[in-house]
């Protein structure tokens, strides 16, 4: 592998990794759009242990969730609540930021999980950006939940002619992670892999019933896990893409956080050329007669001169290129064509 793939590579994980461990203020509102075919809880589990181990606060704001999820400090039902009462909750449970914040060692982050911000973006469109900015600090993260597939009902106030509530998050995200199902991507390569349709589920098959995507399970660990596409805007104002594939960490392995991974190291999608890994040396097809040359032949070929080379030769001013032809003895010399 060239010494810059390599580094580019390892750049790429690490970016994956500080946005994941939200350190350092990696990203203040981290946009993750779901589908029904592959929520957001895995990746949300996955920030919520980060979290933890990292000894940051964890501040969940529930709009669909029931029950209180794992490694969750405070729990904040919000649904059916007043936004401006619910702001005010969440701000009660951090502490106040002032200038002197940063530079003690022993101030708590924390980070605040919002399980769908559809609900806001349907009860309040025209304050969502002053909503999720009045949570932000220097040392508060947002990591919210956007399903692209739910339909949006907003009030009759809204203007037609304002942005939709999906396109301020966008416009607002400091890094957008689009995840999908791994095993439905693998299907997919195989089908590109063959040169077939790939595959659809759920909603894009336009098909009636329920949605049974997700239901199926291989007895394989080969697409456990989700793919993750991050878009990841920098300060400078340079945005960095790239594709990683997320393993969660079984119940076994403890608190451990997940596996992470680009997509070109998973078995599943490496092209052939990388499988054989340019062996050298790699025996020739098997047949019936040898298809190369030996040294002998070689010399031969290029011993050879070609008929009508001395044509090339410029011989006089108007006279290249002619066809220099010698008759043979079995050749039958007609007068009507030394005429022509």
């Amino acid at each position: 592998m060239p010494p810059n793939s390599a580094h580019s590579r390892s750049h790429s994980l690490l970016l994956l990794q500080k946005l994941l461990n939200l350190r350092d203020g990696a990203s203040p509102l981290t946009l993750i759009l779901d589908t029904l075919e592959q929520p957001a809880k895995p990746l949300i589990s996955e920030f919520l242990l980060r979290s933890k181990i990292s000894g940051a606060k964890t501040i969940y704001l529930s709009f669909t969730t029931l029950r209180k999820p794992a490694h969750v400090d405070v729990m904040i039902k919000a649904a059916g609540k007043d936004p401006r009462l619910v702001q005010r909750e969440l701000s009660a449970q951090y502490t106040k930021f002032d200038s002197n914040s940063l530079r003690d060692k022993s101030f708590q982050r924390a980070v605040v999980i919002i399980d769908s911000v559809n609900s806001l973006s349907s009860s309040i469109p025209q304050s969502l950006a002053t909503f999720l900015s009045g949570i932000l600090t220097p040392v508060v993260s947002i990591v919210a939940a956007y399903h692209t597939d739910v339909p949006l009902v907003l009030p009759k106030t809204v203007n037609e002619y304002e942005p939709h509530p999906s396109t301020i998050l966008l416009h607002l995200a400091t890094a957008i992670l689009r995840i999908s199902s791994l095993r439905q991507e693998i299907e997919r390569q195989k089908a590109r892999n063959r040169s077939l349709i790939e595959p659809e589920w759920g909603l894009k098959e336009d098909r009636e019933g329920v949605l049974i995507g997700l239901e199926t399970r291989s007895s394989t660990r080969d697409d456990e896990g989700i793919m993750i596409s991050m878009e990841l805007r920098r300060r400078s104002g340079r945005t960095v893409t790239d594709k990683f594939i997320l393993i969660p960490a079984t119940n076994g392995q403890g608190p451990a956080a997940g596996k992470t991974l680009l997509v070109n190291d998973h078995p599943m999608f490496q092209s052939p050329a990388e499988d054989d890994g340019g062996a050298e040396g790699e025996e020739e097809p098997e047949s019936t007669f040898n298809l190369g040359l030996t040294d002998k032949q070689r010399k031969d070929r290029e011993g050879i001169i070609l008929p009508y080379f001395d044509a090339q030769t410029d011989i006089g001013a108007g006279e290249g290129g002619r066809i220099l032809y010698e008759m043979g003895r079995e050749d039958d010399f007609d007068d009507e064509e030394d005429e022509i």
